[in-house]
């Protein structure tokens, strides 16, 4: 490659290496500057030894999340395998369907939400009409990971069905001329198949579940504290910036060890192909 090519590849490169430097590389140089220092400036570890009375909100953060995001693949796998063995038109049709909500604010949906199950929302509405007596849904850990799932599952299904649309069917078939049934087949070939649609999925969904606050706020009426509510009261109600930052450093660290952990073993698994 000549100098010229050289200097063309680095100009086009160049908009996303100041894209990455302004909206990446320095918010996460401010995370860390204001981690391990005071209001004054001086240097000091006692934003990150603060951090031990938090450890139960970040336990449960990690458990909604966790919870919401297992729920997801559940829901998310066989669906998109369902739309992916449909003809192009439908395919395309059903995407649509699944981004439909997207389309909408996520605070519109989050307060749908709660007119649907509030104590006299329409669900317990409907229920009271037919001689059920209300069911107290709002304000619960339940609504909370309703909430996530809503929210985040698209970002499960799409992911998934990318590369489930482009499976090699011939290796289907060979799983299948082998004596496979039908769980065989998904167990050993198609999940084995799919798995970088379904980490990818998994991170989509895990990532918001446990850094999210208003699902939680809203749906959870300010009973199940997560991670994400008391970084959002660190900077909009206390203006403890520094304490933020530290609890955002080290949610921004227990997510990359947990990425980094599932795709230690998402890497084992890719030579279960038949």
């Amino acid at each position: 490659m000549n100098n010229r090519s050289v200097l063309k590849t680095k100009l086009v490169a160049s908009p996303y290496i100041v894209w990455s430097a302004l909206f990446i590389i320095a918010p996460l140089i401010f995370v860390v500057y204001y981690s391990f220092t005071d209001a004054a400036g001086n240097f000091t570890f006692d934003n990150i030894s603060a951090l031990v009375k938090y450890a139960p909100t970040f336990l449960r953060s990690i458990w909604f999340g966790i919870v919401a995001t297992l729920i997801c693949l559940v829901i998310a796998f066989p669906l998109a395998y369902i739309i992916s063995q449909k003809t192009e038109k439908i395919q395309r049709t059903l995407v649509m369907l699944v981004m439909l909500p997207m389309w909408m604010s996520f605070l519109i949906r989050t307060y749908s939400w709660m007119a649907l199950l509030q104590d006299t929302g329409i669900i317990n509405t409907m229920l009271g009409k037919i001689g059920i007596d209300p069911i107290h849904m709002i304000n619960t850990s339940g609504a909370v990971i309703l909430g996530m799932v809503y929210n985040f599952l698209p970002y499960m299904i799409m992911p998934i069905y990318s590369v489930m649309a482009k499976l090699d069917h011939s290796m289907i078939e060979a799983c299948q001329d082998l004596g496979g049934n039908r769980l065989t087949v998904i167990r050993r070939c198609i999940l084995p198949m799919s798995m970088p649609g379904v980490v990818s999925g998994i991170t989509m969904v895990f990532v918001p579940s446990v850094s999210t606050f208003y699902i939680s706020q809203k749906l959870g009426g300010g009973s199940f504290d997560l991670i994400g509510d008391v970084i959002e009261r660190q900077f909009q109600q206390s203006y403890n910036y520094n304490l933020g930052a530290s609890i955002s450093l080290v949610l921004m660290v227990l997510i990359l060890l947990s990425m980094a952990v599932m795709n230690r073993f998402t890497g084992d698994e890719e030579g279960m192909v038949i």
